[in-house]
């Protein structure tokens, strides 16, 4: 039989009552570094993704920090995140935490699935 081990993301997923809730591997969340105002000016991940519906939009800003939006509400969730590599992971201002995965130039987080914006 052969031994399939899941992405991290979904390693991390538990669905409680119809909402997917994601776990750090670590306890780290709450002392990671919020790095300098401009850390990620030139990294390749900075910048807009979005779901293929456009319902989910995912700000990376070059100072750490993230902008989602969800739907017609702007800035729903914001705070700051870290890129290690392919993972990231996110630390919501309100205490929630998320981990993601770029794979092949696409974010996978949360059981969603984002591009980036070409516009």
């Amino acid at each position: 039989m052969q031994d399939t081990k899941l992405p991290i993301y979904w390693q991390r997923a538990i669905v409680v009552a119809g909402i997917i809730t994601i776990f750090p591997a670590t306890t780290t969340a709450q002392t990671a570094p919020n790095i300098g105002d401009n850390a990620m000016a030139e990294h390749p991940y900075v910048g807009m993704w979005v779901t293929k519906d456009g319902q989910i939009r995912h700000e990376l800003l070059p100072n750490n920090r993230y902008d989602e939006a969800r739907g017609e509400r702007e800035s729903a969730y914001q705070g700051r995140y870290q890129v290690t590599g392919n993972y990231i992971e996110y630390w919501d201002d309100t205490g929630f935490t998320a981990d993601g995965e770029f794979i092949d130039g696409v974010l996978y987080h949360g059981g969603m699935v984002l591009y980036r914006n070409k516009e």
